[in-house]
């Protein structure tokens, strides 16, 4: 005898729906658990779907372009009675949804970047009663509150005049084309846009249309460009001694398939860093009134991935010792690249790592992944002679580029944390003090 049973969308965090971009299976197909059957796409990362059974293929309920949200109904399995009786845990029932801001092909606020995991207050301008009683979803108001938009003043197109997140866009965009609107405390720039041009009378062109990580990372960074006072610090580390440390270990752990690089060292020093400058662990109120101060030491890290940059944290980096943070790294950057991140393991990020030493280059000036007040880039380190006092020694030095919130950072403080974190990096056994 078989069965049929519903397969589900799972429990994908704090998500509203997402984008479908692959279907992965055809009806008739034969699959195991936990293979997987579609692929989705938030506004952070693409992630795939597994299936909850073994069985066949009978139906498939979604298409290339649909949205769906946790609980909605991906495919019909045949499964034998067998596999139902041993497993009966694995039959999902439809879930309750509760809609959470992050999630739109429109315009939104984050790709790489980490959201806070407690609600920002409201802006000083605003009312908060104005927002809690608004027509509008809690996304939606979540989503205007992030914004600094005052629901009060935005018109409902919705069924009953109910707020709905594009008249909270188009309300934005209004107020930016008229020269005149501040949002979240950044005036509208009132710039003339881009003229268009036909590039197509100039020779052959190809046009490659942006995949949905791409297009939101280019507008949360180009708010963030917009809206934050940049400061970029650059300091060089002596990390020769710490490379042969480095090589040391990964001979030494070598049988136990963990492999150190230099990543994990450069995250543990700005862990302590982190706790000696505790400003650089903190986020700016909407309303720029207060700072909020963190107790947690959670590290974003950027990975390239072919569908564009996610940025992945690393929880109490403090807490965790080198093999558990060189472990932990490997993971998160395969599971990035394999399309297997939730949105959960991109929140809460206290401070971001942007390392490009593995492709090269000398310096660069990485961009405050807001709500974060500082990033940390590392270039390719390369041997210099350096002067001992006495004379030129050759030394492994490795580049790096402080970038910074200036209405939260001072540039003395700038520069003293990226000095002691070179501090640290110079020697190892500092971290351990």
């Amino acid at each position: 005898m078989s069965e049929m049973v519903e397969v589900k969308v799972p429990d994908i965090g704090d998500i509203d729906s997402v984008e479908i971009i692959e279907v992965l299976v055809s009806i008739g197909d034969q699959i195991a658990e936990e293979d997987s059957l579609i692929t989705v796409e938030s506004d952070k990362a693409s992630m795939e779907i597994p299936s909850s059974h073994a069985g066949v293929v009978k139906e498939i309920r979604v298409s290339v372009g649909d949205s769906i949200a946790e609980g909605g109904l991906v495919a019909v399995i045949e499964v034998s009675a067998e596999t139902v009786a041993e497993e009966p845990a694995k039959v999902e029932a439809p879930v309750q949804q509760t809609e959470v801001v992050k999630t739109d092909e429109k315009p939104q606020l984050a790709p790489v970047a980490s959201a806070p995991a407690t609600k920002p207050s409201p802006t000083a301008s605003m009312s908060t009663a104005s927002l809690k009683n608004a027509h509008a979803s809690p996304a939606v108001r979540k989503f205007a509150r992030e914004l600094g938009v005052d629901l009060v003043k935005v018109a409902g197109s919705g069924r009953n005049k109910r707020i709905v997140k594009d008249d909270v866009q188009t309300f934005v965009k209004k107020l930016m084309s008229s020269g005149g609107a501040s949002i979240n405390g950044a005036a509208a720039l009132g710039v003339e846009p881009m003229p268009e041009i036909d590039f197509s009378q100039f020779g052959e062109i190809e046009v490659q249309a942006l995949s949905k990580i791409n297009k939101l990372t280019g507008k949360f960074l180009h708010r963030n460009w917009v809206t934050i006072p940049h400061i970029t610090q650059f300091d060089e580390a002596d990390i020769t001694s710490l490379e042969a440390f480095r090589k040391q270990s990964n001979l030494e752990y070598a049988d136990q398939g963990v492999k150190f690089t230099m990543l994990s060292f450069i995250m543990k020093a700005v862990a302590v860093g982190l706790k000696k400058y505790p400003r650089f662990n903190s986020s700016l109120e909407p309303s720029g009134e207060n700072l909020i101060l963190k107790n947690y030491f959670n590290i974003g890290v950027a990975v390239d991935t072919p569908d564009g940059l996610v940025v992945p944290v690393v929880r109490d980096v403090d807490k965790k010792s080198l093999v558990e943070i060189s472990i932990e790294l490997r993971e998160i950057s395969g599971k990035a690249r394999n399309k297997k991140l939730k949105p959960s393991d991109m929140q809460g990020g206290c401070i971001s790592i942007s390392s490009l030493g593995g492709i090269g280059g000398t310096k660069f000036t990485p961009i405050v992944n807001a709500p974060e007040v500082a990033i940390l880039g590392v270039s390719k380190a390369e041997m210099k002679p350096v002067w001992n006092g006495s004379e030129f020694e050759a030394k492994l030095m490795c580049p790096l580029c402080l970038s910074y919130d200036h209405r939260v950072i001072d540039g003395a403080d700038g520069a003293r944390f990226i000095t002691y974190v070179s501090h640290l990096l110079a020697d190892a056994r500092r971290l351990l003090l």
